[in-house]
């Protein structure tokens, strides 16, 4: 398996990991056309199938790639690239993604939700080409542990990027209505990103110093007691590819309240693993929120069904699936001229 990847500063251009050849090309912007180069050097070298993980600017594969190609989609952005980027770079995100389905509307696609294939499919991808393959979850590393109780006070958790369009904004004002009736909650939030002044300074401006605990990075041992003693993890984007923390929070019995929004309607069941609520509506997001904090039985009942859920998404069974979709590509591609097919050995 050979991995071409973008890289940062001072990382070096090759590395060996688990067994992966990797390439490291080009930087967040300049990796397009660096691919394409650094692909044109491994001319040496025969693959059996190329898999493009479409991500903010496609490559374009089949304009340059003779291989069987399988597109890997995890979300797209839509006009939701406007709430994040600035005006140039989110119509230039916007635009990429207008024609994406007459160059690979032909091609066989992974999508990692229900959500993310019914968008391509609105886009005028062909339906039967799209086979739904969800990401999993260590279920060794992420469980429930005695030894990690609760926190005694109802806490709540965000854990990811700080970025603008992940909406944290709306988590930190359901804190301050429910503080102002009477119901104090103390919020976490693990992660860090661009938006993380932004969001200090909203803390400040509603008077959430003492509730609102900014903890910035946390590694993984951090992450996992978090997950796991948190009483509710809480994810408001209004899109998603899947919401693999809600899987991984779940994992540890800890049900989530999120955005019915594209991705987290796929990876949060509402009412079974935790609850969902009309994205941007902070009222009903406090309502949510409070509801479970004050009702034990049914905190109890969701964490319970979470981690019940959870058990379904093993990363075994995903990399089963996706070993299943590539020899389905290679085999048609196959068929198509004449070879015989790759079986798996």
């Amino acid at each position: 398996m050979t991995l071409i990847a973008s890289g940062w500063a001072g990382a070096p251009a090759r590395a060996a990991l688990d067994g992966i050849d990797v390439h490291r090309a080009g930087r967040r912007h300049t990796y397009p056309p660096a691919a394409w180069r650094c692909y044109r050097s491994l001319h040496d070298r025969s693959f059996d199938v190329v898999i493009e993980d479409l991500n903010k600017a496609a490559l374009f594969t089949p304009w340059w790639i003779r291989t069987p190609i399988s597109l890997l989609v995890h979300h797209l952005f839509g006009p939701t690239a406007f709430d994040e980027a600035g005006l140039p770079v989110a119509t230039a995100t916007w635009l990429l993604e207008r024609p994406l389905a007459r160059i690979y509307g032909r091609m066989p696609v992974q999508a990692v939700s229900d959500s993310t294939k019914d968008d391509l499919v609105a886009r005028g991808f062909p339906r039967d080409r799209i086979d739904v393959i969800p990401n999993g979850v260590d279920l060794d590393t992420y469980h429930p542990d005695p030894g990690a109780p609760k926190f005694d006070e109802p806490t709540l958790l965000y854990l990811g990027r700080l970025k603008r369009y992940k909406r944290v904004d709306l988590v930190m004002r359901a804190v301050a209505r429910l503080a102002g009736q009477g119901v104090r909650v103390r919020l976490v939030v693990a992660g860090r990103g661009d938006h993380e002044p932004a969001l200090r300074a909203l803390r400040d401006e509603l008077g959430l110093g003492e509730l609102v605990d900014m903890r910035g990075f946390v590694d993984e041992n951090a992450k996992l007691e978090l997950l796991r003693r948190a009483w509710v993890h809480v994810l408001t984007s209004p899109r998603e590819g899947w919401g693999i923390v809600t899987i991984e929070a779940a994992a540890c019995g800890t049900p989530t309240v999120a955005s019915a929004s594209p991705g987290l309607r796929d990876s949060v069941v509402d009412g079974e693993t935790g609850l969902l609520v009309p994205h941007g509506n902070v009222d009903e997001l406090a309502a949510a929120l409070r509801r479970v904090v004050e009702d034990g039985p049914l905190r109890h009942r969701l964490a319970a069904g979470a981690r019940e859920f959870a058990l379904r998404f093993t990363w075994e069974h995903s990399a089963d699936l996706t070993v299943s979709h590539l020899e389905s590509v290679i085999a048609a591609a196959g068929h198509r001229q004449g070879r015989t097919p790759v079986s798996r050995g």
